[in-house]
């Protein structure tokens, strides 16, 4: 019995939520549009402001499906409604983030910077020439992109320096110590 599919998940006010035949999902909110086909399997209705999702029998596929189902609907209403953020720091001497029209300009050590194209349908802000926000209604492209700026320079274990998220914890190491 999946205990994270058989929640209720309520609609805020100001979300619409449409449901087409074949399981395609519309939700509309004040951040923007999202859209998802989910599997034909699962019954999703829409009771008042609340929307219920149901399985018709227990094989395997099924039970895994249906919690997955939830979680995606339930990341599409809190996205339209009240937005998912990624925050990420850049720590290293010489390192620095710019944004440049629709393009996030890196200078992080190496003979050229990187250019990274902002996906549409994100927000992206640089406070700091060391604080890069990331805001948006799709959760997994938010992480997607955080992921990719980090990932030009992960942070080193020894000096701690590159690309870290705000609340990531980086072990560090001692390095070689002298006699």
């Amino acid at each position: 019995m999946s205990r994270i599919g058989n929640k209720v998940i309520h609609v805020p006010a100001g979300v619409t939520v449409t449901i087409n035949p074949e399981n395609h999902v519309v939700v509309k909110g004040p951040k923007g549009q999202l859209e998802f086909t989910f599997n034909n399997t699962l019954t999703i209705k829409l009771e008042g402001h609340d929307v219920h999702i149901s399985r018709p029998n227990d094989e395997i596929f099924t039970r895994k499906i249906h919690g997955t189902t939830r979680a995606l609907l339930a990341n599409m209403v809190h996205g339209v409604s009240v937005g998912f953020k990624k925050q990420l720091e850049i720590r290293g001497v010489g390192y620095r983030a710019a944004l440049q029209g629709n393009v996030v300009n890196l200078a992080m050590g190496y003979s050229h910077p990187v250019d990274l194209e902002i996906p549409k349908g994100l927000k992206v802000s640089i406070p700091k020439n060391t604080d890069i926000i990331i805001e948006g209604a799709d959760k997994q492209l938010v992480g997607e992109f955080a992921a990719k700026i980090r990932s030009v320079r992960k942070p080193e274990p020894y000096l701690g320096k590159g690309i870290r998220y705000v609340d990531e914890y980086v072990a560090r190491k001692a390095g070689k110590t002298a006699k």
